[in-house]
């Protein structure tokens, strides 16, 4: 079992460590031996149950050439700790942690840095980057602390070595698929974010489509906390970032995809918020060159609300409209309904509805089922459950389907007829 060398060993040594720190497990060549301070980045990936930290990069090149057949999975240490960025007072967090995160590779990436492969995946704890406040009923971005502790040196060619004194985090992820999205603010404040389509899409005479992902109720601001990062939306689920994969991309031709953030939550005032995600519509399709007839609305739970009601309060402005476990019905029960029936039955933007028979939270009958019911020409996708990859979700978490283009009729898949829809 190698011995460990912790940051507090190095700097105990104090300034001799570098003239010649006796360290049990580092080679002969004490000439050679060296302290040093290195940078690290945490990588994360969304995967269709959110986010979780999937590798780190220790910043390694500049130290020489790392002799790879020299690296374990034991010459590093990792300990992760999540924490509320918001003071819970009586609230409760979930997702918070505080493990050993276990290391499953090492190997050099194409700079010579050192990467660190982390155990992560469906439903594992001690990775991921949000939490649920439950009072509230927001998904915050964690607040990660990660500890590295080296456990013997790094080799390098010609017989040398390396003992890193100190890690140094680089603020933020390096998560490539949400990175892709640009940051912005409306001109009434309302934050969004948006991704560009690839050059290899420029060369569009009549302009790109632009797809409007609205998102679910835990991305919205925090009301009580002014906690409003124009990160969830991106980073809880796959239902923006679908739009934005290369095999989307593909079936679009190139679309803008543009995810726009409430302030609190879409159902608690839809007809306020209406006219808000349309001024966000219009700076983006003003600012590039959008086809005006293929502007597209999805949403999720609180979004799939929306963008049916996008639908009744612009009903020209769509090409289509994908509302994904939506609701209609009042929520709580008990009050007047959302959008009452005769809104519904005047919608004239083509219309397909996603959801799953198990839903808990949203009553797939009456909301989903009765709105296709009413929505003319509508068509309508209901699964028995959610289940992807050999791993079942729980059944309020649809939109998984659609993020992954699997909604079809008649052998038309839902991304490939949203495509072909046009403004009448």
């Amino acid at each position: 079992m190698a011995t460990r060398i912790s940051r507090r060993t190095v700097l105990a040594a104090g300034a001799g460590a570098a003239a010649g720190l006796s360290l049990p497990g580092v080679d002969a060549y004490a000439a050679d031996r060296r302290t040093t301070r290195v940078g690290y980045t945490l990588n994360a990936q969304v995967l269709d149950g959110g986010e979780q930290v999937t590798s780190i990069t220790l910043r390694t090149a500049r130290l020489g050439p790392v002799d790879p057949a020299g690296l374990t999975t034991g010459t590093f240490g990792v300990h992760a700790r999540a924490t509320s960025p918001i003071p819970l007072g009586d609230d409760v967090v979930s997702g918070t942690y505080d493990v050993d995160r276990t290391v499953t590779a090492v190997r050099l990436d194409h700079r010579g840095d050192i990467v660190l492969d982390l155990s992560h995946g469906e439903g594992r704890t001690g990775g991921g980057t949000l939490g649920y406040l439950a009072g509230r009923g927001r998904n915050v971005l964690l607040d990660l602390d990660y500890t590295l502790t080296q456990h013997a040196p790094i080799p390098l060619r010609g017989h040398r070595s390396v003992v890193i004194g100190e890690f140094v985090r680089e603020p933020g992820l390096s998560d490539r698929e949400v990175d892709a999205f640009s940051s912005h603010v409306s001109g009434s404040g309302m934050k969004y974010r948006l991704y560009s389509p690839a050059r290899a899409h420029s060369s569009r005479r009549s302009g790109h489509p632009l797809i409007v992902w609205l998102h679910g109720g835990g991305e919205g601001a925090s009301l009580p906390d002014h906690y409003y990062d124009n990160e969830t939306t991106l980073r809880a689920n796959r239902g923006a970032l679908g739009f934005a994969t290369p095999e989307a991309q593909r079936v679009f031709g190139g679309a803008y995809v543009v995810a726009p953030q409430s302030t609190s939550y879409w159902m608690e005032d839809g007809p306020r918020f209406a006219p808000l995600i349309h001024e966000i519509v219009r700076e983006v399709t003003r600012a590039h060159r959008v086809d005006r007839d293929r502007i597209y609305v999805a949403g999720c739970s609180n979004g799939g609300y929306m963008s049916l009601k996008m639908t009744t309060v612009y009903p020209t402005l769509f090409a289509a409209s994908v509302p994904i476990c939506g609701v209609v019905t009042s929520f709580p029960a008990g009050g007047a309904p959302l959008i009452p029936d005769p809104e519904l039955a005047r919608i004239t933007t083509p219309t397909w509805l996603v959801t799953s028979r198990d839903d808990t939270t949203v009553d797939p009958r009456a909301n989903t089922v009765h709105a296709h019911e009413l929505i003319p020409g509508s068509l309508m996708t209901l699964y028995d459950d959610v289940t992807w990859n050999g791993y079942r979700f729980p059944g309020h978490w649809s939109w998984i389907y659609v993020a992954r283009n699997d909604p079809r009729v008649d052998g038309t898949r839902i991304w490939q007829w949203m495509a072909a829809q046009r403004r009448h």
